[in-house]
């Protein structure tokens, strides 16, 4: 059967393939690492030109935040701009944040609300919150602003009766050491933020970027990104009581590049996208975020040649988020 391009069902049909693929690679690709950490079963790419990106479940659904760089092919404002994606369709929510970059977005499941943060530009000093009950309608405010300083990524948990924001930074030296640093900081209401001042920092001896911050009993649990001699780029795992004195995971990387991240794991994507994947430089696997859904963590992360060209791909983890994040630290 040939479907014309309008053609309702046409979007259907590439829904439930994509469905099926995913299913299908997910049962034929090799498990990332090996037998003594979690295995993480890489499913393939998504999308070109888009990076950071958030799982999270709001009102029972699985859905994807995004953000949207000026440069993504159907992006036609002329700005960057934040999204969510439902999974299980495909479909995107109105557009909001113009102008804004970075995101990453959290859910306050007490309230069903949910919170993005992101800069005004690239490297800035002010981190902005935006928040709705529907993914459609936001309010915003400013979260935090740090005169001087470059920010970048952001990640956001839940810790106890207080919320912890990790955040990147590029500058200024005396603040950063080594860029990239992470540092971070606290809230009681997901809007206003306060600094927590050093020794709360990780790291200022080498390049560490892209957070994405959990907590677990206790503990705080924290995915970045580690430079490897030759550039080499791969997401390793730390974790603190305190977020000042630090472990990092015995069982590192938890994910670099291999040829599994090639898959495709969208049968929307064109034959000329398709051969970018195929030949596209990888040296990193980056800007990891995930979240647990029906007992499986599902991933998103970056890979390309960490300069621009860059692919957002798809994992998953069999298991729960706590089996996944102490399991980089089970006894040997």
């Amino acid at each position: 059967m040939k479907l014309a391009a309008g053609d309702p069902r046409a979007a259907r049909f590439l829904i439930s393939a994509t469905v099926l693929l995913t299913a299908s690679l997910a049962a034929a690709a090799p498990p990332q690492g090996s037998p003594a950490k979690p295995l993480i079963r890489k499913l393939g790419t998504i999308d070109c030109d888009l990076v950071e990106a958030t799982p999270i479940v709001f009102r029972g659904e699985l859905y994807r935040f995004e953000y949207v760089r000026t440069r993504y092919r159907k992006n036609k404002t002329g700005r960057s701009y934040f999204r969510f994606i439902r999974v299980t369709t495909g479909e995107p929510t109105p557009a909001f944040a113009a102008g804004h970059n970075l995101g990453c977005a959290y859910v306050d499941e007490p309230t069903q609300t949910v919170y993005v943060y992101g800069v005004k530009g690239w490297g800035t000093d002010t981190i902005y919150v935006f928040w709705s009950k529907d993914l459609k309608h936001w309010s915003s405010a400013t979260a935090m602003k740090q005169p001087g300083w470059a920010i970048y990524n952001t990640s956001v948990c839940k810790a106890g009766d207080r919320y912890i924001m990790a955040f990147e930074v590029g500058k200024p030296k005396e603040v950063v050491g080594r860029a990239f640093t992470n540092r971070f900081a606290e809230s009681k209401d997901l809007v206003h933020w306060k600094l927590l001042p050093e020794p709360h920092v990780f790291t200022k001896d080498r390049y560490s970027a892209c957070p994405s911050i959990r907590f677990l009993d206790g503990t705080y649990y924290m995915f970045y990104l580690e430079a490897r001699p030759g550039r080499i780029y791969e997401t390793y795992l730390v974790r603190s009581r305190d977020l000042i004195h630090w472990e990092s995971s015995p069982l590192n990387p938890v994910l670099r590049h291999s040829p599994e991240d090639r898959q495709i794991a969208n049968l929307a994507l064109t034959s000329e996208e398709r051969r970018r994947i195929a030949t596209a430089v990888n040296i990193n696997n980056s800007d990891f975020d995930l979240c647990e859904f029906e007992g499986k963590v599902v991933i998103y992360y970056s890979w390309g040649n960490q300069r621009g060209v860059e692919h957002l791909a798809e994992a998953v983890y069999e298991g729960t988020l706590a089996e996944f994040l102490q399991g980089f630290f089970a006894e040997q």
